[in-house]
C-alpha cells in the first residue's frame, strides 16, 4: 500500500485534512467537527453516530463497498438506537462490524476519518452549509491535482520529443548511407520508431492504426504517464545501441526486455507519483 498524501482545506474558518491513498479520499470527522465544537469534537461524532438514521446509513454504505462487513453485528446495533443508553464510538462500531468506512486512530495526524461519501453525510448532519463549501473546496484541490498531473504528462511529451530528435540524428549519423531519397530516408526513420512501439506497446504504428481505426492521434499520442516515462528512456538508449552498431532484432530484444523491467517498476512502486 502506498503512503498516503495529506492536504489541508479551509472551510468557513476551519481545516479540515483529507489523506489521499491508491486514488481514495478520507476526510478528517475530527476536524469537521471542530466546526460545531472546537474544545470537544469526539462528543459531536458520538452524538452522530447515536442517531438511527446515522447508522442505518453507515451499515448501507459498507454493505456496498465492504465484503467483510458484519451485518449480525450491525443488526445488533441498530435494535439498540434510539434507546437512552445507547453509546456508539468510531472504535466500537469498527471493532464489532468489521467496518472500513470509518478509521480512528491516534498519534500525530490522529483522529477519526471517513470515506468522502460518509464524511459529506456527517458535514450535511454538522452544517449544510459547512458541506457544501467543503464539497466546493475539495473539488478546487482535485481541479489542481489534475492540473498538475496534465503539466506532468506534458513535460513527458516534450521530454519525448527531445529524445525523439537525439534518436533520429543517431539513425541518420549511423544507419543512413548517403545520397538517399528522402523517400529512403522516411523509411528508416518510420522502421527504427517502430521498433521502440513493437518494443514498448507491444504493436507498430501500421497495426495499431489498423485495430483502433475511429481512434483520433497515433499510438504515442495514447500512451499513459508511465509509458511516455519509458518511451524517453527507451529513445536515449536506442540511439546509444545504432552508435554501438547493434543489429535492429538485437536491439529491439534489448529495449523489450528494458521496456518491461521499467514499466513492472513504475507500476509496482508508484515511482510516477513521486512526480506528480
Amino acid at each position: 500500500m502506498s503512503k498516503a498524501k495529506r492536504n489541508i482545506v479551509g472551510v468557513q474558518g476551519a481545516t479540515v485534512a483529507i489523506l489521499s491513498r491508491d486514488q481514495q479520499d478520507i476526510f478528517c470527522l475530527t476536524d469537521i467537527a471542530k466546526f460545531k465544537n472546537p474544545d470537544h469534537p469526539d462528543d459531536v461524532i458520538r452524538n452522530w453516530l447515536r442517531s438511527r438514521s446515522t447508522v442505518e446509513f453507515l451499515g448501507v454504505w459498507e454493505r456496498l463497498n465492504n465484503p467483510g462487513f458484519n451485518p449480525v453485528e450491525f443488526d445488533g446495533i441498530r435494535m439498540q438506537t434510539g434507546l437512552n443508553s445507547f453509546v456508539l464510538t468510531p472504535k466500537q462500531w469498527i471493532e464489532k462490524t468489521g467496518a472500513v468506512g470509518l478509521t480512528s486512530s491516534a498519534g500525530r495526524y490522529g483522529g477519526t476519518y471517513a470515506h468522502k461519501d460518509i464524511a459529506f453525510e456527517f458535514a450535511s448532519w454538522v452544517s449544510v452549509e459547512f458541506k457544501l463549501y467543503l464539497i466546493k473546496e475539495f473539488q478546487r484541490l482535485k481541479d489542481e491535482e489534475n492540473d498538475r498531473l496534465k503539466l506532468d504528462w506534458n513535460l513527458q511529451r516534450t521530454l519525448a520529443k527531445i529524445n525523439y530528435r537525439i534518436h533520429t540524428d543517431a539513425i541518420k549519423d549511423t544507419l543512413i548511407p548517403p545520397s538517399v531519397t528522402n523517400a529512403q530516408a522516411a523509411a528508416v526513420y518510420a522502421s527504427e520508431a517502430d521498433v521502440l512501439n513493437v518494443a514498448l506497446f507491444g504493436l507498430t504504428a501500421r497495426e495499431w492504426r489498423n485495430s483502433r481505426p475511429d481512434a483520433e492521434g497515433n499510438i504515442r499520442d495514447h500512451a499513459l504517464l508511465e509509458q511516455l516515462v519509458v518511451l524517453t528512456n527507451l529513445e536515449s538508449l536506442n540511439s546509444v545501441l545504432i552508435r554501438q552498431g547493434l543489429l535492429q532484432r538485437e536491439r529491439l530484444r534489448t529495449l523489450n526486455d528494458i521496456a518491461i523491467t521499467q514499466m513492472r517498476t513504475l507500476l509496482t512502486a508508484n515511482n510516477v507519483k513521486r512526480l506528480k
